[in-house]
């Protein structure tokens, strides 16, 4: 298996020992794997460990920063092996949050980079942002925009959607464990991109609001538009879009999202999936 065993870091939830598999080229990233994972598990590892620095650097370009390191652990997370026990980290800053938790994803390691993302998006959020819906939605985009949306499964949208479409836009939930506050948020940053503003400047607005912020402000402030019109003018769209919600980019905005990152690719709390679907 290889690695030196280390038990020095405090994990959220792992007991074990944890292997160390090395740090990437920045740094800025030192990844860790549950021996008893096998070489699968490691596989994981090495593939993130490959990944890692291309990952940062859209985060870094994503929200205009260029700072802070992380651990990573790679274990059977809920017991699963196939990405779905998603992760974990303690706070959304590069003190308290800096030790991720992810879950192995045997045979696609694009799903632990995606995983990855959404917990590192998290440390540049400060304050308690990743704990709410605001925060859950920005950092599931987040993932996705790296990975090609690689965790499709865990979208909420539909949920969302098909739960009769509650208003997350001019309020915002104090929890990131709503599939459908959370949903909302990723139609409506879906509608936002459909109209040529960028992920990125989503992000930093939404972490310049703060907690007390919701996604009406943000529409307000991007667009210079009365923040009371946000809710009945998104949900206008959504009502127009032929056969409703199906998937987290109603609006089909991935691809703009996408082609902005392309150009940074070097060479080389916690996500789950939504309730409905862990039953």
């Amino acid at each position: 298996m290889g690695g030196n065993i280390t038990a020095a870091i405090q994990w959220p939830s792992f007991q074990g020992q944890a292997a160390l598999v090395g740090t990437s080229p920045s740094g800025r990233v030192t990844i860790y794997v549950d021996p008893t994972l096998g070489q699968p598990g490691r596989q994981n590892a090495l593939d993130l460990l490959a990944d890692a620095d291309r990952v940062v650097q859209a985060n870094d370009h994503l929200f205009g920063t260029s700072a802070g390191s992380v651990n990573v652990i790679i274990f059977a997370l809920g017991g699963a092996t196939d990405g779905t026990g998603g992760a974990d980290h303690m706070g959304c800053d590069y003190m308290t949050g800096n030790n991720i938790e992810l879950c192995a994803a045997f045979g696609n390691s694009m799903r632990v980079s995606a995983l990855f993302e959404a917990e590192l998006s998290e440390c540049n959020m400060g304050g308690n942002l990743c704990g709410l819906s605001t925060g859950e939605a920005l950092s599931r985009w987040c993932a996705a925009s790296v990975s090609n949306n690689a965790l499709g499964d865990f979208a909420t949208a539909p949920t969302w959607f098909n739960d009769g479409a509650p208003d997350f836009v001019s309020k915002t939930e104090p929890t990131d464990g709503s599939a459908d506050s959370t949903g909302c948020g990723m139609a409506f940053i879906s509608w936002l991109m459909s109209q040529s503003i960028a992920l990125g400047t989503i992000a930093r607005g939404l972490v310049a609001l703060g907690a007390g912020g919701t996604f009406a402000q943000l529409y307000g402030t991007l667009t210079g538009k009365d923040p009371n019109a946000a809710w009945p003018t998104f949900i206008s769209a959504v009502k127009s879009l032929s056969g409703g919600v199906t998937s987290d980019d109603p609006f089909g905005a991935m691809k703009s999202v996408q082609s902005a990152l392309a150009a940074i690719r070097p060479l080389s709390h916690r996500l789950q999936l939504p309730s409905k679907q862990r039953q």
